[in-house]
């Protein structure tokens, strides 16, 4: 099975990019999930063999259940350390944008990438990338970015080579974003790639573990709380959604990832096709923050464009609000009417 990902003038491209450089930064999306940071450090890491010098740098937290991963310590906040961002992208050869493919997804860090001299190169799997760079490998079937980041090193002969460091987070970007390879997971590559990161010693049933069995106590109590009081379900259109508001994540201690994976739970009910979040942004007013599942042909990524300020994948997307939770869940009342005959 070929896991070539790039034309040989693309791969001569890639090669020059980063031969050329010698620092280097690798970034992230905002709200960086388990696919953004285990693309990131195991792209980083592959820099790194090649003796170059790669930060990562993401534009906030990312939930604690990430790290365990190896390289987690030497990732920098933009939210955090502002001026040493600002240092890494001045120094910078090439930035490498992983997992995204607007430069709006970095939010304040934005300007450090758009005023940048660096070369500028783009591995996304979501649909239509379109920051101006050097080169965008975009393959939007792909499970996730991780596996791009995969087949990259593969093709740039770097596998044998390949340790933990690199392997682990591979598997843990490919694992969280197809949700443990429950959707978005049935082309034969992905599991041809997982049998090859097994050859590196990787323990998936102990990754598994530590990303999906790893909550305190308030986040399990939060997550029963919001499918016993806040669920909505309606039987005749195989739909639900919930809201959670900043007073229900004070009450039940949140903290960044515990409400992670929730969005696919109603999709357990007998015959739901479409599952949406709504939750208020726990640090800005009148900002909600939307997140949409589904199951076989819905298009979560059309309802996310036409009614929430976003897009991604067919079952797995997401959007933004600037409005009220009660003025979001009306928005969301109106886009499953909208798409009514598609969800009968």
């Amino acid at each position: 099975m070929q896991l070539d990902l790039l034309n040989i003038d693309e791969l001569t491209q890639l090669r020059q990019l980063i031969s050329s450089s010698q620092n280097v930064v690798v970034i992230g999306h905002k709200a960086p999930d388990g696919d953004a940071i285990g693309s990131c450090l195991a792209w980083a890491e592959y820099l790194r063999t090649q003796g170059k010098k790669a930060t990562v740098v993401v534009p906030d937290a990312y939930p604690d259940f990430l790290c365990w991963m190896p390289g987690t310590e030497k990732i920098v906040r933009h939210d955090k350390h502002p001026e040493k961002v600002q240092k890494a992208f001045t120094e910078a050869d090439t930035i490498f944008c992983l997992d995204f493919g607007e430069t709006s997804r970095i939010e304040d860090a934005e300007p450090l990438l758009v005023n940048s001299q660096a070369n500028i190169v783009v591995i996304d799997h979501h649909i239509g990338p379109n920051i101006p760079a050097a080169l965008t490998i975009s393959l939007p079937e792909a499970c996730s970015t991780a596996e791009l980041v995969f087949r990259l090193i593969n093709q740039l002969g770097g596998f044998e080579a390949m340790d933990y460091k690199q392997a682990a987070p591979i598997y843990c970007g490919m694992m969280t974003d197809t949700g443990g390879f429950t959707y978005n997971s049935t082309r034969p590559e992905i599991y041809q790639i997982i049998g090859l990161l097994l050859t590196k010693k990787i323990d998936k049933d102990k990754i598994y573990r530590q990303v999906f069995n790893n909550y305190s106590h308030w986040a399990i109590r939060l997550r029963g709380y919001i499918m016993n009081q806040k669920l909505n379900y309606i039987d005749d259109l195989h739909c639900a959604y919930y809201s959670v508001s900043r007073q229900d994540m004070l009450n039940y201690h949140f903290i960044k990832g515990d409400m992670e994976g929730l969005v696919n739970e109603p999709l357990r009910i007998k015959g739901v096709k479409l599952s949406i979040s709504l939750r208020e942004d726990d640090r800005r007013d009148n900002t909600i923050l939307v997140s949409l599942r589904s199951v076989d042909d819905f298009p979560c990524n059309k309802m996310a464009a036409d009614f929430f300020n976003g897009g991604g994948h067919l079952n797995a997307s997401g959007g933004k609000l600037n409005c009220s939770l009660a003025e979001a869940e009306e928005i969301t009342r109106k886009a499953i009417k909208a798409y009514e005959a598609l969800l009968r």
